[in-house]
């Protein structure tokens, strides 16, 4: 429940607590507190049961945490076989550093995606990517530092 207070937060609503009730009112707020903590985890944890026992029994696994977003997702995404498939042929690291070779005009190092690739369709592949030659100096227009 208070897994991102750090201590300092702890310490500075201690001292806040002891400097606005008192060392002598304190243990008597922090009795009543926990009885109400106390008694909102037993008005909730009712009304999960009341919940349930009206959903019926097609529904006695459900979890009140599957309805957050995050959780459902997470819970179905683990269960897909196909997801996981996926999820394991799939190197993202080894398909970075194959797009840099490629971008870099290196050969790329061997492996099933460079494999496919070995064999590149005309006007395609790392030809296209490489700094085309400079023109021949007769070619060149001539530069007018003037000019600019």
């Amino acid at each position: 429940m208070f897994n991102d207070i750090g201590a300092l937060e702890v310490v500075t609503i201690v001292v806040l607590a002891i400097l606005v009730f008192g060392p002598d009112k304190l243990p008597k707020v922090i009795q009543d507190v926990s009885g109400v903590i106390r008694k909102i985890r037993s008005f909730s944890d009712s009304a999960k049961q009341d919940i349930r026992s009206e959903l019926g029994p097609e529904f006695k696994d459900f979890e009140f945490e599957d309805l957050n977003p995050k959780t459902f997702i997470r819970k179905h995404l683990a269960e897909n076989e196909d997801l996981k498939e996926i999820r394991g042929s799939f190197d993202l690291r080894k398909e970075l550093s194959e797009v840099t070779d490629a971008v870099n005009g290196r050969e790329a190092q061997p492996g099933p995606a460079a494999a496919a690739a070995a064999t590149p369709a005309a006007g395609t592949g790392p030809d296209l990517l490489k700094k085309p030659a400079s023109p021949a100096a007769e070619q060149r227009t001539p530069f007018d530092a003037d000019a600019t």
